[in-house]
């Protein structure tokens, strides 16, 4: 399975991105050195959405789309899904 997810960083900013293992990446994003460049300097973050693909074509021409989106429309997307 691979997700797009939405993560919630200290700073009140949101990260949205893509893995095949998603409980391993926020671990990466809140403590590893693999983690996002843009996430590191804002760390803790919390996961607050995802959403789950059958293929990595579909998870990252989502991830795409949802990062085009402005802040009002990701915290909608946040405040219809469910994490």
């Amino acid at each position: 399975m691979n997700y797009v997810y939405i993560v919630s960083c200290k700073d009140d900013t949101y990260y949205t991105g893509w893995t095949n293992h998603l409980e391993k990446r926020l671990e990466a994003h809140n403590h590893g050195a693999s983690g996002a460049k843009y996430t590191k300097a804002r760390r803790p973050v919390r996961l607050v959405y995802y959403e789950g693909y059958m293929t990595r074509q579909e998870a990252m021409h989502r991830e795409w789309e949802i990062k085009t989106y402005t802040r009002h429309q990701k915290e909608q997307l946040i405040l219809n899904g469910s994490c």
